[in-house]
């Protein structure tokens, strides 16, 4: 259909069929349809003889191409007539100052000139291409953009389906937690019942932090990948405007599409991941008030020599043949073959059990030593470097009393438990087989201050086992 603005029809009569740019060298058919002879050779190409007009399909000769100077002459006209028309309305096309058609860039200044401009004293010194060929080399650029933009929209999707995960696994945490407590509960309600809604109600508090946090993480992700989606779109259809249109604010473009502006949500701290896993070890603290004293120990790797092996639960730890390749940080032993329980005890009374099996040819050590003892270099394993602890080294089973005289023991158990009474500084050491005391330090012995399971194994020793 005819547009119906006498300047757009102009132009529609002036456009080629095939390329649907303005006629250029037209000729005529003997159909009497027109189109550009470069357009018409390529339509032709590879036909001697006889071949078809494009438009009507009618059979023609290839020689006989008229030119056809006045279609020529009103492509000029409707060009002309384009012009003045984008001057009129102002268009992007016209520049402001010179009313001139923009078809040249300044690449210094990033911005359309025309002729006029061209030959000022403002961008005489500058580097100026045609439009066109400035318009593919941006466009080259921001597609690169692009493709980085859309990448990071991807990263953040994956992130927010991660955080989304871990949101649910710490709500299954705190229930696994909940149910635990008013297991315990069930036995101790008439003692306990205040306790137990105290602790319900932290545990309600925590399931509020994280779901909390992780809401807010999700949205912050939702709404930086919304942004990233709009950026995204907005250039994808600058991409498809007219180069001197898209070529407008290029530079402010340029910058939005800058790689990194997201910032990524913080994860749950690991103060929060502690109290949930916390609850456990609060349950200890309250059964203790009925006398009930077992402490649920686990080793810490961050204190584990590199050549020991710890089990995937903590449980146990044997001496491997190799040395880890293990960050070197303050917590670990770096010379003896030494580990400490990843729970430590200020007051009240604690007993836990490790299974040592009957000698042991590499030797071993259990017992409990100060939060301060030394990790680097050969410490002293006694009371003077803060290590209270019982030894089967080369055949003799002893207290390790003092670095160079230790105190032969005469029996030598497969399970031991350690007694840790905090409040008088004392350490008992007693055979679980039986119920027979093996060795005490004294009261007063242990100091004031934080308290944490030790073990050391030897090369070739037997592995240890903290019991259940």
């Amino acid at each position: 259909m005819a547009a119906e603005n006498p300047v757009e029809s102009l132009q529609e009569e002036a456009t080629c069929p095939v390329c649907l740019e303005y006629f250029t060298e037209p000729v005529s058919l003997e159909c009497g349809h027109n189109f550009c002879r470069a357009c018409i050779a390529q339509c032709w190409e590879g036909s001697d003889t006889a071949a078809s007009c494009p438009q009507c399909r009618e059979t023609v000769q290839q020689r006989n191409l008229r030119p056809n100077r006045q279609l020529a002459n009103m492509v000029e006209i409707a060009k002309r007539l384009s012009l003045q028309a984008a001057k009129g309305a102002g268009g992007d096309g016209v520049c402001g100052e010179h009313q001139e058609a923009l078809k040249l860039f300044c690449e210094e200044d990033e911005t359309p000139i025309c002729v006029v401009c061209d030959r000022s004293r403002a961008h005489r010194t500058h580097t100026v291409v045609p439009i066109q060929e400035a318009a593919q080399e941006y466009k080259e650029r921001i597609q690169a953009h692009l493709k980085t933009l859309r990448e990071e929209r991807e990263k953040l999707l994956g992130l927010k389906a991660t955080r989304e995960g871990k949101r649910e696994k710490y709500l299954k945490q705190t229930q696994t937690e909940r149910q635990k407590i008013v297991s315990e509960f069930q036995q101790l309600r008439q003692f306990l019942e205040e306790q137990e809604r105290l602790l319900l109600a932290q545990l309600e508090k925590l399931d509020e932090e994280n779901v909390k946090i992780q809401n807010e993480n999700v949205s912050k992700l939702s709404e930086q990948i919304s942004h990233l989606s709009e950026l995204i779109s907005e250039l994808e259809g600058k991409c498809q405007k007219p180069a001197s249109e898209f070529l407008q604010d290029i530079r402010s473009t340029l910058s939005r599409c800058e790689k990194g502006k997201f910032q990524q949500p913080e994860e749950i701290s690991p103060e929060l991941e502690e109290r949930v896993s916390g609850f456990s070890q609060e349950m200890i603290v309250l059964l203790e008030t009925l006398g009930k004293f077992k402490a649920n120990v686990t080793l810490d790797p961050d204190t584990a020599h590199p050549q020991l092996v710890l089990s995937e639960d903590g449980k146990s730890v044997r001496c491997g043949n190799i040395r880890q390749r293990l960050p070197n940080n303050p917590e670990r032993f770096d010379s003896w073959a030494c580990v400490l329980g990843c729970e430590g005890f200020t007051s009240g009374r604690h007993c836990w059990e490790v299974e040592v099996g009957v000698g042991g040819g590499g030797g071993w050590a259990v017992g409990v030593a100060r939060e301060s003892v030394g990790r680097k270099g050969r410490i002293s394993r006694s009371p003077e470097g803060g290590i209270w602890a019982v030894e089967w080294w080369l055949g003799q089973f002893q207290a390790l009393t003092s670095p160079e005289t230790p105190l032969p023991l005469s029996r030598v158990p497969s399970r031991i438990r350690v007694c840790l009474d905090c409040d008088r500084g004392q350490v008992t050491f007693i055979d679980a087989g039986d119920e027979a005391p093996i060795f005490t330090f004294p009261p007063g012995s242990v100091p004031g201050e934080r308290i944490r399971p030790w073990l050391w194994v030897g090369v070739g020793g037997s592995q240890l086992r903290l019991c259940p």
